[in-house]
């Protein structure tokens, strides 16, 4: 299968974009460390900064906003379609649950 590079360098772009937009929602909550997701954006490590997110989010109260930011991220990165063949399958589904859970109205 030949991947066009311009198409995956955009879909980074995109899924870089939506996991930043994220993060903006954890920045200025006290005693959370996003020095680990901001390092493995840099070094363009999607998936494992995808994961960090989770893992940092997974206690907070945070807006619905966060959890489509990272469903738009977690779907341009296919982590729903191929998670049973990835390590993402915790955070992907962690992701979809909260999702859900936010989405419904109270």
């Amino acid at each position: 299968m030949t991947v066009d590079p311009d198409a995956l360098h955009s879909s980074w772009d995109r899924t870089r974009r939506h996991l930043a937009a994220a993060r903006t929602h954890l920045a200025s909550l006290p005693g959370v460390d996003l020095s680990a997701p901001a390092e493995f954006l840099e070094y363009n490590e999607l998936g494992l900064a995808f994961d960090s997110l989770v893992d940092l989010a997974v206690d907070l109260d945070l807006p619905l906003a966060f959890w489509q930011h990272m469903d738009r991220a977690a779907r341009e990165m296919r982590l729903y379609s191929d998670a049973l063949h990835k390590p993402h399958l915790t955070a992907a589904d962690h992701c979809l649950r909260r999702l859900a859970a936010a989405s419904e109205p109270e």
